[in-house]
């Protein structure tokens, strides 16, 4: 939108051009998000106190949670709102890869709303049936990875790479649409499990959005990605001002989100936040990367198939509760200690990844 009006006074004024940059809209859209949040979120977590939006607490769940009932949820609608006003003002709204992306987050926000709607507002303890969210989950995921590729331009965007060996690609033909559907639906449903403590998710997100934004950037450049020896896809740069955009919405709702947390996400911001990211990095073709540096929503995620499986084949669990945070709550770890230390983690594995770049 912006982007339009400063090419046009560029005409007037050279200086202008500056904006045609994509390395300042990025920086510009994560500032614009973080200013949004920051400015409406005490407003906005008022509302939700006043609509009675609070989080119930399940009873199965560690005794030192019991404390946080009432708190207000669905504080994704205000990550949503900074992304996509932040998006539409900084990006090239003329590039097919943002709308895409954001027509992908706003189909999982509006399910994950579903899913919280029913649970908060009409007294629905069972949500949205899991069959029906995974139905409408598929669709999406499934009508993005068709059309993306329908439309693609040139092989190397349905073509994975394999990290560390800059001479081997694997052409999925086909089957990249399976692999876009599992990344859409697979980290949507990561985060939402990941997201169980005060900022414990939300953080995590942040640094794999500005990993990720740095992948957008290189790759939709032609003379870095040749010199990185990674595909060029073009205009898959343009999605580093939605990667700057979710960093700087999801930095904003950790300053309410942090312990203790004045308000939770929900899975209106956790849903859409996790196809946003799954679905960038299958555009990115850094599927394998992001696998690793995703690592604690990986994590999470195994810990409860692989809880779910111990109890159904042999009687017993592996942890003392899943996802695998609970389980070093409930060995005596504070809140505060798991929340940090998987955040740090979060950072070694994203650094990993970025070094991915040059290891080739």
């Amino acid at each position: 939108m912006l982007l339009e009006l400063f090419s046009w006074l560029a005409t007037i004024n050279p200086d202008f051009n500056v904006f045609a940059y994509i390395t300042l809209r990025g920086i510009l859209g994560a500032l614009t998000a973080l200013a949004i949040s920051l400015v409406l979120g005490p407003s906005f977590i008022r509302r939700l106190v006043k609509k009675q939006v609070r989080q119930p607490i399940r009873k199965l769940g560690p005794e030192s949670h019991f404390s946080k009932a009432g708190t207000p949820t669905m504080g994704g609608a205000l990550i949503l709102f900074s992304i996509v006003v932040s998006t539409l003002l900084w990006s090239d709204l003329n590039n097919r890869y943002i709308w895409t992306v954001l027509l992908v987050t706003l189909a999982f926000g509006l399910i994950g709303w579903l899913d919280d709607y029913k649970k908060l507002v009409l007294q629905d303890s069972a949500g949205l049936a899991a069959r029906w969210k995974y139905l409408l989950q598929s669709i999406v995921g499934l009508s993005a990875a068709i059309y993306l590729y329908s439309t693609a331009q040139s092989p190397a965007e349905t073509e994975m790479i394999v990290p560390f060996f800059k001479g081997i690609v694997i052409p999925l033909g086909s089957a990249y649409v399976l692999v876009t559907y599992f990344f859409i639906v697979g980290y949507s449903n990561a985060v939402n499990l990941t997201d169980g403590l005060d900022g414990l998710a939300i953080m995590p997100a942040v640094f794999l959005a500005v990993a990720l934004g740095i992948f957008a950037y290189v790759t939709g450049h032609s003379v870095f990605s040749e010199y990185l020896a990674i595909p060029y896809v073009a205009g898959a740069g343009e999605l580093t001002i939605f990667c700057g955009a979710l960093a700087g919405a999801g930095l904003g709702f950790l300053w309410f989100n942090t312990y203790p947390a004045q308000v939770f996400m929900g899975d209106i911001g956790a849903l859409a936040m996790g196809a946003a990211l799954g679905l960038i990095a299958v555009i990115v073709r850094q599927e394998l990367v992001f696998t690793l540096m995703a690592g604690v929503f990986v994590m999470e995620t195994v810990s409860v198939i692989l809880q779910v499986a111990s109890f159904k084949l042999t009687g017993r669990r592996i942890f003392r509760m899943a996802p695998i945070h609970h389980h070093f709550e409930l060995k005596g770890w504070p809140e505060p200690r798991v929340i940090v230390r998987f955040w740090i983690i979060s950072v070694i594995l994203v650094l990993a990844g970025l070094a991915t770049l040059k290891i080739r």
